[in-house]
C-alpha cells in the first residue's frame, strides 16, 4: 500500500524569520537520484528581493554588527562552526536529496571544509590588518596618514547547484568576518541546505545580517544583482552567466568576485607514479560526476605512457558504483537534472563525431532502485586533440578527454591553450621539475600529485575568464571590504602648506 508523505514546504528566510514568496507561489525541488519530489520552495520574486536587501540593509546601518570588535567577531565565526558540526546529518540529508552528492562525501569532506573555514576566518579576524599607519612624508610637508579597512555594507550571493552549502559558506564566512551583511539566491535545483545553513547561523547572528530569497535566476538573481542597496556581488556558476552578471553590476558599479568554469589540465609526467597518478586523476574529473568547476577534464599522456594510461583509467572507472547518494556504498551520484544530463550526452555524440575515440562509458544507465535518476557512466575519450569540442568547453558532467604529448613544452602550451584557467595538475616524482611545469601553467590553483584539495587559508580563484578575485584565506577578507585613506596635517603654519602658494601665490 502506497504511504502518502507530506512535502515539506520551505519559504525565503528575511530578518531571521521565515517568510513566504508574496505571490504565495513555490516551486518543486526534485531528487536528481530519484526524480521523486522532495520539497517546495517559495517562489520569488524582486518584490521578496527588496524585503530581503532591506533587512539587510538595516542590519547594516542600524545596528551595532560592522562595529563589532574583532574579537568578538570570532567568537561568532567560532559559535557557527559549531552550529554546523551539530546539525551536520542534517545538512548532509538535505543537500544530498537535491543535488545528488553522496552522503560519503558530503560527511567527509562538505562538512568538515565548512567547519574549518569559519574556524581558520576566526583566526584572520583577529590577526586583521584593519589599519595601517604610513611613514611620515617630507613632501608636501608633514602629515600621519592611515589605511583603513572598513565592511563593504551589503553583499549578494548567487551560487550554484553542484556544491550549495560548500559555495555558500565561500561567501557567507568572510562577509560576516568583515562585519557584513548578506543576502543569498541559491540554485534552483538546490535550495534546501543553504535556507537551512541560514536558520543555523541567525542562531548566532542578529536580524537581517543573514538572508535567503529562493527562485529563478532571470528574475530574483537579477533582481539582487542590480538592487541599488546591494554593495557587492559574489557569483560562482558557469562563465556564461558570469559575464551576464558582471553586465548587471556595472549598472551600479558594483564590487564583483566572480568564480566561473574551467576546462582544467593535467599532465601526467613520464616518471609519474602511476600507482597515485592513474586514481588520483580518475578522481579528479569524476568526483561529483564531474559536475566541479576545477575538475582535471583533460588529461595530458606522453606518447610512451598512453597506452599503459588508459588500460589503467578504464580498468579503474570500471569499479566506480553509481548509486543512491544516501547509500555510504555509493561512489558517484546522479546528474543534477535531465536537461544537464542530455547537455552532457549531446557533447559525448559531440566527441565521438569529431573523431575522438570512445573507450569507456558514454552512455545513460538506470540505478536499480533510482530508475527515475539521471545518471550517466564514467566517460573516457581517446584520441582526442586539443582544439576538440570536448576538450574546449566545460561539459560539467563525467568525461575526460586523454590527449597525447611528444614533449612537456607541448603539453604546457596545448593546457594553456583555452579561455579558461581555474585548476591544473602535474604528476610526477621530481618535485623541481613539477615546480617548473607549475609556474608556466596559467591556472589559480596548480596541484602536484593531488586534485580537489583546496584550503581554507588558502586563495581560490582563476585565471583569464574562470573569474575575477579570490576566494578563501586572507585573499577572500581583503575583497569583504573597503579601502579607506586618512590624512591628518601636522602642519600648523598657514605659509607652510604647499597648496597656500598654489593657489593664493606669493603675497
Amino acid at each position: 500500500m502506497a504511504v502518502n508523505v507530506e512535502v515539506q514546504t520551505f519559504s525565503h528566510f528575511i530578518n531571521g524569520k521565515w517568510e513566504p514568496a508574496a505571490s504565495s507561489e513555490t516551486f518543486d525541488v526534485v531528487n536528481p537520484a530519484t526524480g521523486e519530489l522532495v520539497a517546495k520552495a517559495a517562489k520569488g520574486s524582486p518584490e521578496d528581493v527588496n524585503r530581503a536587501v532591506g533587512a539587510a540593509r538595516a542590519a547594516f546601518d542600524q545596528g551595532d554588527w560592522k562595529n563589532m570588535k574583532p574579537k568578538d567577531r570570532a567568537k561568532v565565526l567560532y559559535a557557527i562552526s559549531h552550529q554546523i558540526a551539530a546539525n551536520a546529518q542534517e545538512l548532509a540529508y538535505l543537500e544530498a536529496i537535491s543535488s545528488g552528492g553522496t552522503v560519503r562525501r558530503i560527511g567527509a569532506s562538505d562538512i568538515l571544509q565548512m567547519v574549518d573555514l569559519f574556524q581558520t576566518l576566526a583566526k584572520f579576524v583577529v590577526e586583521y590588518p584593519y589599519s595601517e599607519t604610513l611613514p611620515v612624508p617630507p613632501f608636501p610637508g608633514p602629515a600621519h596618514n592611515f589605511i583603513w579597512r572598513e565592511p563593504i555594507g551589503v553583499c549578494a550571493a548567487v551560487t550554484p547547484w553542484n556544491l550549495p552549502m560548500v559555495i555558500a559558506t565561500w561567501k557567507i564566512a568572510p562577509a560576516l568576518a568583515m562585519g557584513n551583511t548578506i543576502v543569498i539566491k541559491p540554485a534552483s535545483y538546490t535550495p534546501l541546505s543553504t535556507l537551512k545553513l541560514a536558520e543555523l547561523i541567525s542562531a548566532v547572528v542578529p536580524p537581517g545580517v543573514i538572508n535567503v530569497v529562493t527562485g529563478p535566476g532571470a528574475e530574483v538573481g537579477e533582481a539582487l544583482v542590480t538592487h541599488p542597496m546591494v554593495d557587492k556581488v559574489a557569483f560562482t556558476g558557469s562563465t556564461e552567466v558570469g559575464r551576464r552578471i558582471m553586465e548587471l553590476a556595472a549598472g551600479t558599479i558594483k564590487k564583483t568576485t566572480l568564480e566561473l568554469g574551467g576546462k582544467s589540465p593535467n599532465i601526467l609526467l613520464e616518471d609519474a607514479d602511476l600507482e597515485i597518478a592513474l586514481p588520483g586523476s580518475l578522481f579528479g574529473v569524476f568526483l561529483h560526476s564531474g559536475q566541479l568547476c576545477e575538475s582535471g577534464t583533460r588529461l595530458f599522456v606522453p606518447d610512451k605512457l598512453h597506452d599503459q594510461v588508459v588500460e589503467g583509467l578504464v580498468a579503474l572507472a570500471s569499479k566506480i558504483k553509481l548509486g543512491n547518494p544516501l547509500d555510504p556504498a555509493t561512489d558517484v551520484g546522479p546528474i543534477i537534472s535531465k536537461k544537464q544530463k542530455e547537455t552532457i550526452l549531446t557533447y559525448i555524440e559531440a566527441g565521438k563525431q569529431e573523431g575522438a575515440t570512445l573507450v569507456c562509458g558514454g552512455k545513460e544507465v538506470t540505478v536499480p532502485g533510482c530508475e527515475g535518476g539521471n545518471f550517466i557512466e564514467p566517460t573516457i575519450f581517446t584520441n582526442v586533440t586539443n582544439d576538440m569540442k570536448i576538450a574546449q568547453e566545460e561539459i560539467f558532467g563525467p568525461v575526460l578527454s586523454v590527449i597525447r604529448y611528444s614533449d612537456v613544452e607541448e603539453a604546457i602550451r596545448m593546457a594553456n591553450d583555452t579561455i579558461y584557467g581555474l585548476a591544473a595538475g602535474v604528476w610526477t616524482r621530481d618535485a623541481n621539475k613539477a615546480y617548473g611545469v607549475a609556474r608556466k601553467l596559467q591556472a589559480g590553483v596548480v596541484w602536484i600529485n593531488d586534485w580537489h584539495m583546496l584550503r581554507s587559508d588558502a586563495p581560490f580563484g582563476g585565471y583569464k575568464q574562470s573569474g575575477i578575485g579570490r576566494e578563501m584565506g586572507v585573499h577572500s577578507l581583503d575583497a569583504y571590504t573597503q579601502v579607506k585613506h586618512v590624512h591628518t596635517s601636522m602642519t600648523p603654519e598657514l605659509e607652510r602648506r604647499n597648496w597656500y602658494g598654489i593657489l593664493f601665490g606669493q603675497k
